[in-house]
């Protein structure tokens, strides 16, 4: 490409552009394994901004066709989705207001940017005692508008959905640089909708006629698993009397449009609770005992295991500052867990299990948590009961933080994420865990790796351990990640629950939809994006080779 490409963007947009080499260093990974360094960096002032960019892109792709745009936030993504080859648009230094936070009867609403960091819009929709309840683990890094582009799901998916359940409307900016409004709908609204001129109009015409024609086809389609972030949700789109494309924009990972404004409902906070923590020495047993806690109705059921659990207690003191708590309060509050470290001669448990259970008041908590225990009784396992809030915080830090743990103190190796959000139904479990293992632990693997996730959804996140600066490391991952998805397929699963395709998972889309399927997600990018311009080679278009190209080498 001749273009000046940073000469020319900074001609059209007020907020800053940037192409030097340390900008460019870092915007080229996200939290996934992929490196791909980008053209150039925009921090947009305002939406015009974004506007001039978008048109700037359509009138020069036939020209330049490797230009894109990648729109980017916390750069927490999984899949490599905040990253790519041309330009990338950062949200988070300007487009980063709280417009409002109402409440009303039943819960309430937010207006709020993509930009603007979960951790600060939890503080605010909390001072009126509302939040939304399908915050991921990375809840201080992340970003509502990741979030909404990832359908972020985490511990309170069980009982109360993903983000996909809580978005109202969205604004977003199409291949023509104008910003549309987009909300769930009546038939009669739908029918102004079909007779519309231009761009908006044409979406819905053809989007209408692509899910009415294989309604059939899209049912079947639709994964059976409680909550799914793989390919565009066609069939939540049109359900005979409300058209909602809404429900397609959330999980896109911007290929399909730029979201500029979302409009969220919050349920009431403070719901009371009781945790039962139970220590599983033989993972084996997973799957005789999730159906038991399964029975009292927890509203979350999360895991992590004996590596991140190890990592954790290493690194006590700075547990200790996120808790709040002085040295010796923290050392008290572990001592549970040492004297079952003597009972158990000192080893870690394989997996610790968090069941935690809700009530209308919490007398109404405890007793669903001490049925739980009752029921769990004869297993024979290690078991105990939270005695309050600050007690279950500890667990809950350690499992939100297992991640951010593993990358920062595992020396020598990096987090390799390429299998880590599979899902298969929680009554599979029994056959799937062995078979699961059986994949990781083969000898010529020597994988290293460690294991947390939503227990009582089936979903688990599973983080490689790797010395990617090798060869031999490199060329495992995509034997071991066809292994794995052909297993969590076998089972009637899903090869991502919560951090979405990417890049990273793309390429594995076709085997899980199947052909007809995946013509209609193809589809449904050039219904949008005819161009290629949003996000290019995310969700679709992705290969093997290109993951297996685009691999961190270093640390």
């Amino acid at each position: 490409m001749l273009m000046n490409l940073t000469k020319e963007l900074k001609k059209i947009v007020q907020g800053e552009v940037k192409s030097d080499s340390r900008t460019l260093d870092l915007y080229s990974r996200d939290a996934s394994l992929l490196e791909i360094k980008p053209r150039a960096v925009v921090f947009p002032k305002n939406k015009k901004d974004i506007q001039a960019v978008v048109r700037f892109v359509a009138s020069h792709k036939k020209e330049y066709p490797d230009l894109g745009i990648t729109i980017r936030s916390g750069g927490t993504d999984m899949s490599g989705a905040a990253i790519g080859e041309s330009i990338i648009i950062d949200v988070t230094k300007h487009l980063n207001q709280i417009r409002k936070v109402s409440r009303g009867k039943n819960g309430g609403y937010a207006f709020v940017e993509p930009g603007v960091f979960y951790r600060d819009f939890e503080k605010e929709t909390l001072k009126k005692g509302l939040i939304i309840p399908a915050f991921p683990a990375s809840r201080e890094i992340c970003t509502v508008g990741g979030m909404v582009a990832n359908n972020a799901g985490g511990e309170n998916t069980l009982s109360y959905g993903k983000v996909e359940d809580y978005v109202e409307e969205l604004k977003v900016i199409l291949e023509d640089g104008e910003e549309y409004t987009f909300s769930s709908i009546s038939e009669s609204e739908l029918r102004r909708k079909l007779i519309l001129k231009g761009l908006e109009g044409d979406i819905y015409r053809k989007l209408f006629r692509l899910v009415k024609k294989n309604k059939d086809l899209l049912a079947k389609a639709k994964p059976k698993v409680s909550k799914n972030s793989a390919g565009y949700y066609l069939w939540n789109v049109w359900d005979s009397e409300k058209f909602d494309v809404c429900k397609l924009l959330v999980g896109s990972q911007g290929t399909l449009g730029i979201i500029t404004d979302i409009k969220l409902r919050l349920i009431k906070s403070g719901r009371p609770s009781r945790m039962l923590v139970i220590f599983l020495n033989d993972v084996r047993l997973v799957g005789k005992l999730i159906p038991k806690i399964l029975k009292q109705k927890p509203e979350t059921v999360e895991c992590y295991d004996d590596r991140t659990l190890g990592i954790a207690l290493r690194v006590l003191p700075d547990l200790m500052k996120r808790l709040k708590g002085t040295l010796i309060s923290t050392a008290f509050s572990f001592i549970p867990e040492v004297g079952m470290l003597l009972k158990n001669g000192f080893k870690l448990p394989k997996l610790i299990i968090l069941a935690e259970f809700g009530g209308s008041t919490p007398e109404e908590a405890k007793e669903r948590a001490l049925k739980a225990m009752g029921d769990l009784k004869p297993l024979g396992l290690p078991m105990r009961f939270t005695k309050s809030a600050k007690e279950a915080d500890k667990y809950h830090l350690i499992r939100r933080e297992s991640f951010n743990l593993l990358r920062q103190r595992v020396r020598g190796k990096q987090t390799a994420p390429f299998i880590d959000d599979v899902i298969v139904r929680p009554e599979f479990l029994p056959k799937f865990w062995p078979k699961l293992h059986k994949i990781l632990d083969r000898k010529e693997y020597g994988l290293i790796y460690a294991i947390t996730g939503h227990l009582g959804d089936g979903n688990f996140h599973i983080i490689p351990l790797m010395d990617l600066s090798k060869q031999r490391n490199r060329e495992i991952i995509p034997e071991i990640a066809d292994k794995v998805y052909n297993l969590v397929l076998e089972f009637k699963g899903s090869i991502t629950a919560e951090h979405n395709d990417g890049i990273v998972r793309a390429p594995y889309l076709k085997q899980m939809f199947g052909g007809k399927v995946y013509k209609l997600f193809e589809e449904t990018k050039r219904i949008f994006d005819p161009q290629n311009i949003f996000n290019p080679g995310k969700k679709i278009g992705a290969t093997k080779k290109y993951v297996f190209d685009h691999m961190k080498t270093g640390g």
